[in-house]
């Protein structure tokens, strides 16, 4: 299921002093957020990405973040992403 990889990262960090990064059927922008709460310090996203390349924005917007970028990117911004985006 979701996030079936998530326990061993977990171990892992438990007892290293190097940063972890959780892997496995992490989809949901959620799921990821509680990941990063202390079961590890990143999340490897591989499926989510292939499925959807802006999978990183379609988060962001999902948990009501915003991203600073560039403002020359500002005129290839995604149709219903704009409230996502500052520029520098």
């Amino acid at each position: 299921g979701a996030g079936y990889q998530v326990p061993f990262a977990e171990q892992v960090k438990k007892h290293v002093a190097i940063p972890v990064i959780a892997v496995g059927l992490i989809t949901d922008p959620q799921h990821a957020e509680q990941i990063l709460e202390n079961q590890a310090d990143a999340i490897g996203l591989a499926r989510a990405m292939l499925y959807d390349p802006r999978w990183p924005w379609h988060a962001a917007a999902t948990l009501g973040a915003k991203v600073k970028i560039a403002p020359q990117y500002l005129r290839c911004q995604p149709h219903g992403l704009k409230q996502l985006f500052d520029s520098f």
